[in-house]
């Protein structure tokens, strides 16, 4: 079994959902018929997706903002949903950051934001709705990881463990959960067309790399939906991406760590 049916009593929790990735898988589940609620802490981008889905689609979509860096908020988003009647059926743990510098300059509080946003996040989430969805029998979590999962990244290390951590967990879980009638799948994009590359602090990445390996967000969310739908257990886009992934898997550490690092330092 793959997603479960859209309906009026079930709900696709996207977070990260005001911009890039997660904005796409929102209007993406919403073409399909899905109900929404939209999590992100940018209340402003999350009531203008909202409005558009629900007048382009017919579809319910509410909004609650959170830092989901911080267990508080957590707490609240689901004491919210609780409270709202919204049994969350398909989970899309899309929130996340990343950081391009060394590591022992970065600034701590970053990285362990990072740690907190990017994997504790995750775990919690998934950790909060994955019960009462094998009690239901029917529910799919989308976990978004990133090629970056598939080596260490010197010049991005807390990015790329964290990315590992998200790919590992997903493939675990989902074995854990086999006849339970609830799916898992991994989605690893490469490089993306989304603001994110800023906020990494990589900008001007897009001029200084090939244009083959770039996808936009709209078709990462395509890729991220039909996956989940036909129960894959990792979602690599993209022809060259999935080869740079399996090169990354297999390839002798001693080897590729020096190409990657100068690689990655001279993006």
């Amino acid at each position: 079994m793959g997603l479960p049916e859209p309906s009026v009593s079930n709900t696709a929790l996207v977070t990260g959902a005001s911009s890039g990735i997660g904005a796409s898988i929102a209007a993406e589940f919403a073409s399909r018929g899905y109900s929404l609620v939209l999590v992100a802490r940018r209340e402003e981008r999350l009531r203008s997706l909202a409005t558009e889905l629900s007048s382009d689609h017919s579809v319910d979509a509410e909004i609650i903002t959170a830092d989901l860096g911080d267990e508080g908020d957590r707490d609240r988003l689901q004491e919210e949903l609780r409270s709202r009647g919204r049994a969350v059926e398909i989970l899309v743990n899309n929130a996340g950051f990343g950081h391009q510098a060394d590591f022992a300059p970065s600034p701590r509080d970053r990285m362990v934001e990072m740690v907190r946003v990017n994997v504790e996040a995750v775990v919690d989430l998934t950790s909060r709705f994955i019960g009462p969805m094998v009690e239901r029998g029917r529910g799919s979590v989308i976990n978004i990881a990133s090629t970056a999962a598939f080596q260490p990244l010197p010049g991005s290390a807390v990015y790329a463990a964290s990315k590992s951590f998200v790919l590992s967990f997903s493939e675990a879980l989902r074995t854990e959960l086999r006849g339970s009638g609830v799916t898992v799948t991994a989605v690893c994009p490469g490089p993306v067309r989304t603001e994110f590359t800023e906020v990494a602090g990589v900008g001007g990445v897009e001029e200084r790399t090939p244009g083959a390996v770039w996808m936009s967000a709209e078709e990462i969310a395509r890729h991220a939906v039909d996956g989940a739908k036909h129960d894959k257990r990792v979602v690599v886009p993209g022809t060259l991406n999935r080869v740079t992934a399996l090169a990354g898997q297999h390839s002798p550490r001693a080897v590729a760590l020096p190409l990657i690092s100068r690689v990655w330092r001279n993006i």
